[in-house]
C-alpha cells in the first residue's frame, strides 16, 4: 500500500477543529513563488499549481522510468500547501487579495535530494516541453506553531485565526509572524469539487514563548 503522509502524520495534516500547539519538524518541499489574487484566472497562483504537480508526479512515477531514486518507496503525493504574506501587514487582510505574496508548496519525501529534484525538473521539461524553472527545492523548519482545522470558505478563516491566537495567548505563547515565519495553509479539499462550506483547510501560525 502506498505511503500516505496525511494518514501517517495526522497531527500535521488532520488536526481537530480546535486550536493546538504543535512543533513542526524540518521538511523539504517543491516550491513556486508568486504574487497576486489567487482567484485570478491566468494568474501566477494558478500557474504555480500546474508547475508543482508536473514535477511532483514526475518524481512519484519515476519508478516506471529508467531512472532509479535511492530509497524510493511508493507514496501518495501530499496535499497542496501555501505560505502567505502581505507587504507591511502582520496578518492577512482578506479584502486585499491582490496584495498577496505566496509560496505554493508540495511536501517532498525525504529520499528526494537536491540532485534528484534537479533531475525531476529537467525530466518534466523534457516530457511536457514546458518551462519548470520557477520550481525550487525549499527547506522549511517551522518549529512551534498554533494550528487548527478550518471548515468553510477561505474568506471565513479570520474567525478561526482569532480562536487560534486566543488559544496561543492563553497557553503562554505569542504569534510570531514575520517575513521568515509565514501564515501557512494546507488544502485538504479541492474547491473545484467541494462546496465552500465544506472545504477543509489546515491553518497554521508560528508562535514563540512569551
Amino acid at each position: 500500500m502506498a505511503f500516505d503522509y496525511k494518514k501517517e502524520y495526522r497531527e500535521f495534516y488532520m488536526p481537530k477543529a480546535t486550536p493546538a500547539i504543535v512543533t513542526v519538524p524540518k521538511m523539504n518541499y517543491l516550491a513556486v513563488r508568486g504574487s497576486g489574487n489567487p482567484n485570478d484566472e491566468g494568474g501566477e497562483y494558478k500557474a504555480s499549481i500546474g508547475l508543482l504537480y508536473g514535477v511532483a508526479f514526475t518524481i512519484k512515477m519515476s519508478y516506471k522510468s529508467d531512472h532509479r531514486i535511492e530509497g524510493y518507496f511508493e507514496y501518495v503525493v501530499p496535499p497542496l500547501e501555501g505560505f502567505w504574506r502581505q507587504e507591511g501587514a502582520r496578518d492577512i487582510d482578506y479584502s486585499r487579495k491582490e496584495d498577496l505574496h505566496f509560496i505554493s508548496v508540495i511536501r517532498l519525501p525525504d529520499f528526494v535530494t537536491k540532485a534528484e529534484f534537479d533531475w525531476a525538473v529537467a525530466e518534466a521539461e523534457r516530457k511536457k516541453r514546458a518551462d519548470f524553472s520557477k520550481v525550487e527545492y525549499l527547506t522549511v523548519d517551522e518549529g512551534a506553531c498554533v494550528q487548527c482545522m478550518h471548515i468553510g470558505s477561505y474568506d471565513d478563516e479570520p474567525a478561526t485565526i482569532a480562536r487560534m491566537h486566543k488559544f496561543a495567548e492563553e497557553s503562554g505563547y505569542e504569534i510570531d509572524l514575520s517575513d521568515a515565519r509565514l501564515h501557512h495553509e494546507i488544502y485538504l479539499s479541492d474547491p473545484r469539487h467541494c462546496e465552500p462550506t465544506r472545504l477543509k483547510t489546515v491553518v497554521r501560525h508560528p508562535v514563540k514563548r512569551k
